[in-house]
């Protein structure tokens, strides 16, 4: 076993023995929480959550989708994520309708003015690069490690 912290040979360590600060689930969870707070007075000016949100710009990226789509794409499973499509829907920006090759599943799609909200969030992107304090070539590096990160978690979670 190595060392995480040193790259050294490691004797088994007791959770105790690390301090918080260099737990790298505490630096991932605390990140989203500030990055929450960076998002939020862009969001509140549009009456949606964050992950309301990110439902959108799924949608923006390739409207018409099933929900179990969306829930793929967020990592969240249908039961998080319906509801919070029928919020969207209540505010009138998507529309929710059965699929017509398979009437079990439900297909969300934009409306008008959830196509014209786009528009509003033009500005979201060099708002959180000026937040992060990195220039844009590292805050890519850092999306794609922390990408790659998540992805082996989950192939990981999953064979456990």
């Amino acid at each position: 076993m190595t060392d995480i912290h040193t790259g050294n040979p490691a004797q088994p360590l007791e959770i105790g023995d690390i301090p918080l600060s260099q737990f790298l689930c505490f630096s991932l969870y605390s990140a989203n929480h500030a990055m929450h707070r960076v998002y939020k007075p862009l969001l509140r000016k549009l009456g949606l959550t964050y992950p309301q949100y990110l439902a959108m710009v799924t949608l923006w990226e390739q409207d018409g989708q099933l929900v179990g789509e969306i829930g793929a794409r967020l990592h969240l499973e249908s039961n998080t994520v319906t509801p919070l499509l029928k919020r969207l829907e209540s505010l009138g920006l998507v529309s929710r309708v059965r699929d017509d090759k398979d009437e079990r599943q439900v297909r969300i799609r934009l409306t008008e003015k959830g196509t014209a909200l786009k528009q509003e969030t033009t500005d979201f992107a060099s708002c959180i690069l000026a937040a992060s304090g990195i220039s844009l070539d590292d805050l890519r590096d850092l999306q794609a490690r922390i990408a790659a990160l998540r992805d082996n978690l989950l192939e990981n979670a999953d064979a456990a």
